[in-house]
Order: structure tokens, then sequence, then C-alpha cells
């Protein structure tokens, strides 16, 4: 990748802290997650932040199909136009802020699904992954640079430091792992973090009623270091909800694994004055 990183360096194309960037310039390193994405020949792919084109190369070179890339930083629109001029009948580029565009919309729903595949800008990562965990199945698999803080978050279970709402979305909707870690010296510039890689593959039956799962858990983990008696009461009868989940009140919100926190979900809205 060295001449990506001169043609970088004559536009003076760097990296912007404001946008949470952290470029992944080593062929190596973005072929290893493309490779851990696990697409299938012909398959969409969706990628969001592209910057200076090192993990889109790496798409480019696999044999998926067709790539959407969503970039918010103008500087890199262009730059990436002209770095894959010969490859744009495959690659389509889109100047948007991911977190206002309809990713879903973006695709047919008569063909494969994508896979969602990105070294995600650090301060957005997060809000990106539950919109698209809220959006419903349209995608087919997620592989995903966060910082690994964020990873952690994701892939904990109960009983763990890193255990709370994230983890318990996550768990509602796909099956999630941590595939890869990365020191701070793989990025252009090196961020102050380890990075890690995760891969989210969607559960056939995911639970159905996650806006009633993010009023539960917003409330249970807003107050983690309390009995759930107590947490829960901002949502009503705690007892009664308690009761009906067939959770002890006097557990503490950490202890509790996925499934139960569904039940408190499908009960909390069984329980709720539409």
């Amino acid at each position: 990748m060295s001449d990506l990183r001169a043609s970088l360096e004559a536009a003076g194309l760097f990296a912007r802290k404001s946008l949470g960037q952290h470029f992944l310039l080593d062929l190596n390193i973005t072929r290893k997650i493309v490779k851990i994405a696990g697409l299938s020949p012909g398959q969409p792919v969706l990628e969001i932040g592209p910057g200076p084109g090192g993990l889109t190369r790496a798409l480019l070179d696999s044999p998926c199909g067709s790539i959407t890339a969503i970039e918010a930083d103008a500087r890199f629109v262009g730059h990436l136009e002209t770095c894959f001029a010969a490859d744009l009948g495959r690659l389509t580029l889109i100047h948007a802020d991911a977190l206002k565009i309809d990713a879903a919309g973006l695709f047919d729903v008569s063909g494969p699904a994508p896979a969602i595949v990105a070294n995600l800008p650090y301060n957005v990562g997060t809000p990106l992954l539950v919109n698209w965990l809220k959006g419903g199945r349209w995608w087919d698999r997620m592989c995903l640079m966060f910082q690994l803080e964020v990873c952690q978050r994701i892939v904990a279970t109960p009983g763990s430091a890193h255990y709370g709402r994230l983890a318990v979305l996550v768990a509602a909707v796909a099956n999630a792992r941590l595939a890869m870690t990365l020191p701070p010296g793989a990025f252009v510039p090196p961020p102050k973090v380890d990075s890690g890689i995760v891969v989210l593959e969607p559960l056939r039956m995911p639970f159905p009623d996650l806006a009633a799962l993010e009023t539960v858990t917003a409330a249970a983990f807003g107050q983690r270091r309390k009995m759930l008696r107590v947490s829960l009461r901002q949502l009503g009868d705690a007892e009664a909800l308690l009761g009906q989940a067939g959770v002890e009140p006097a557990a503490r919100p950490e202890t509790l694994d996925p499934q139960a926190f569904q039940r408190l979900a499908t009960a909390w809205r069984a329980l709720t004055p539409i």
C-alpha cells in the first residue's frame, strides 16, 4: 500500500480527530479482515468510512460482488474516485453521513443480503451498530472494527466487567465473537487504544421487541449496582414485572443472562397500557 500512502501525503489528506479517523493501510491486515468476514462469491458489501481505501482495496480483491461505500468526509470521495476509477462499475461511492442514511434501502431486497464490513469511525461506531440491529434482518453478517473496549462490551457475558446494555441488545439479534485484535501501531495515525474485529452472525429467530428491551435495560443498567426490584420501579410495578418474568427481585442486572432480559421486556410490554 506504499502507493496509497504516498498519494495521501501528496494530496495532504490526513486523518481528522473530529471524525474519529484512524486509517488502516496495511494490505496484509485488510486482506485478513476480508477473509474473516467470510464473504460469499458475488455477495454485495456495505462499507462505512472507507477513508483512503485500504479496506476497499482488499474488498475489491475478494470474490464479493458489488461494494457500496459511504463516506462522510468529502476530501476522500474524490480521492477514492481517482484511486478506484477502474472499479467504479463494481464500487459505488456515496458521500453521506452513515447515521442519516437508510442503509437497507441501498440494496435490492430480492437479491442476496449484504455483508457489512467496515473499519468504523470510533465516534459513531456504536450508534451505527445499534441502528443496524434495530433495522431488521436486511444484512447477512457484520465484520466490524471498533475500539477494543467496545468489542468487549459487544461480546460480554453475564458477570463480566463489560456486560451491559449493548451485549444484551446484540445477543437478542446475533451471535457475536471477537475475531481479531490490533495494536495502535497498525493504524495511521495510531489511536491511543487497541482495536478489535467483531463478527456478528444473525440469529434465525431474533427477539422481536427491541424497543421494549432497550427500555428495560436502560432502567436496569442505569442503576446497575442496585437490585432489580429497585432499579425497575421507574417502569411501574417492579415486583409484578419481575414475578411475571420469573426473575429474582434481589438480583442485580449484571447477573442476568440476555434471555432473562428478554422475558422482562416481554412482561413489561404485556403490563404496560397502550
